[in-house]
């Protein structure tokens, strides 16, 4: 953790990114998984891969202090549906989802839109300054700064250190997440 605690500031609504965030859909465990798979003759499905790594803790605290949280991924809504079709339950569990074909995100990450898109669907719509991001890649990153929001980075162990340096706090996975330090609920 680089910032110092009071560089935090409170907020009362919480964004995730999907893919490699929330779902473990990245291209690298694709390929070392289709390789094993094909010496047992098996396919790689999406359903195999898209299981929610360790973050139902964190999603299910929010909702269970009923911390406004919603999704914004750059997934289109076929590519979606086919990521999510073993987890209809926990996605139904987020306020709403912005997806990357939405009509109203005229531009992808890492311009601002799909961050601003979603905050303007909380109801009632909230401002950018009191939410928080939750990211893996670093062109999110970049959008959620854009958009003016704060933005916690969860970043592949592989990824080049100098492209995580303008995240707010930077973890090495969700369960290490304080949400104190955002004037969150405390984990009961």
């Amino acid at each position: 953790m680089s910032a110092s605690k009071n560089s935090y500031k409170p907020v009362s609504h919480v964004v995730f990114d999907m893919d490699g965030l929330l779902l473990d859909t990245e291209r690298l465990y694709t390929v070392s998984f289709q390789e094993i798979c094909d010496r047992f003759g098996k396919q790689y499905t999406w359903d195999v891969k898209s299981s929610v790594m360790g973050k139902k803790r964190l999603v299910h605290h929010l909702r269970k202090h009923r911390v406004p949280s919603a999704v914004a991924t750059s997934s289109a809504s076929q590519t979606f549906r086919q990521k999510t079709s073993t987890h209809k339950e926990f996605f139904a569990g987020f306020d709403h989802i912005v997806l990357g074909d939405d009509p109203e995100v005229k531009n992808g990450k890492p311009q601002p839109d799909s961050f601003l898109v979603c905050a303007s669907r909380f109801k009632p719509p909230a401002p950018p300054q009191k939410c928080l991001v939750f990211e893996d890649a670093p062109n999110g990153v970049k959008a959620a700064l854009a958009a003016g929001m704060q933005v916690v980075m969860v970043p592949d162990v592989n990824l080049d250190h100098s492209l995580t340096q303008s995240a707010t706090l930077q973890l090495r996975s969700l369960e290490e997440f304080d949400p104190q330090l955002f004037g969150l609920p405390a984990y009961d």
